[in-house]
């Protein structure tokens, strides 16, 4: 016997998931109709800040940099003030 909506609405099968001839279990239509949320990868640790030595070698890489002419003061004073924090 095949049921068609109408009929299934009297047997008080309804909702989002169709529940024809047994073939899903209740368990698995409320799976269906209630779909988990998805949980994202929790967010990384901040990095370690910088040793005092990684920062004076930083900062002498940012001098050499402004040196050669590859950045303007600006930008020097502005990518020194990001490593000194």
């Amino acid at each position: 016997m095949l049921l068609v909506p109408r009929q299934l609405a009297r047997a008080g099968m309804t909702g989002d998931v169709p529940y024809y001839g047994g073939r899903f279990s209740p368990a698995q239509a409320y799976a269906a109709s209630h779909p988990r949320q998805a949980t994202g990868a929790p967010p990384a640790p901040p990095p370690p800040p910088p040793s005092p030595a990684q920062q004076a070698a930083q900062l002498e890489a940012l001098q050499q940099l402004r040196d050669d002419g590859l950045i303007s003061a600006a930008e020097h004073a502005r990518l020194a003030s990001r490593v000194t924090g």
